[in-house]
């Protein structure tokens, strides 16, 4: 009898691969689903696009941002050139004496903002920051002016002197008085750097960083404030 031959021993039949899309539908990739998903979602909801940040652009009125107070009033009742108090309107800021104090107003114990753009006639160059707007620049610039609508005051005089909250109010073309701020009337009760003022109102002065607050009608304990780094 013939010797019987020894077959080699076939491995067994390969599985064919599964398609790209059933490995990545596999329940194992369930979390990377998910996460799909979510993604898909989000961008559903907040869209794809987005906005530009810090674009300039020209104003002739001041803005307020809606997270802000409402306006005592507009700067746009504000002087457009002409003398004030014998505080002139000037192509460049003065730097001679320059200094900063701060304005806060409240009617009836709400808050009041203060516009940017007092002091510096339209047309008004406005920038847009993440503080909001700030005024860069206009048909010239007052003595007394302000930027931005935080209530800070820029004395920027081409000689020392002591102006007072009278001369704001009169660049602003706003009536400032013990029974009344702005369009606001009342018992006016006047704070500043923290201490009750007893005397005309127009006479407080705008000393370095002086903290001046007018509460009409409703007496407000005095609110701090601190001036950003270099004013």
């Amino acid at each position: 009898m013939a010797p019987r031959k020894h077959r080699r021993p076939q491995p067994p039949p390969r599985k064919p691969a599964r398609p790209w899309w059933q490995a990545w539908w596999a329940p194992a990739s369930a979390a990377g689903v998910i996460a799909v998903v979510i993604v898909v979602i989000v961008v559903a909801t907040h869209g794809g696009g987005g906005s530009a940040a810090g674009s300039t652009t020209s104003s002739s009125s001041s803005s307020s941002s809606s997270a802000q107070a409402p306006l005592l009033a507009s700067a746009d009742s504000a002087g457009t050139g002409q003398t004030i108090d014998g505080i002139q309107c000037q192509s460049n800021e003065q730097v001679v004496y320059h200094i900063h104090a701060h304005l806060a107003v409240f009617v009836n114990g709400a808050a009041r903002t203060i516009p940017e753009g007092i002091g510096i006639p339209p047309p008004r160059q406005v920038e847009q920051s993440s503080e909001g707007p700030f005024v860069v620049g206009g048909k010239c610039y007052y003595w007394l002016h302000s930027h931005t609508a935080d209530g800070i005051i820029h004395i920027e005089s081409p000689s020392q002197q002591i102006y007072t909250l009278g001369n704001w109010f009169d660049i602003w073309q706003q009536p400032l008085s013990n029974s009344q701020v702005g369009p606001a009337t009342g018992t006016v009760i006047a704070y500043v750097n923290g201490e009750r003022f007893t005397g005309d109102v127009r006479s407080i002065p705008l000393n370095v960083h002086a903290l001046i607050q007018l509460d009409v009608g409703t007496d407000v304990a005095p609110k701090p404030f601190t001036f950003p780094a270099g004013l």
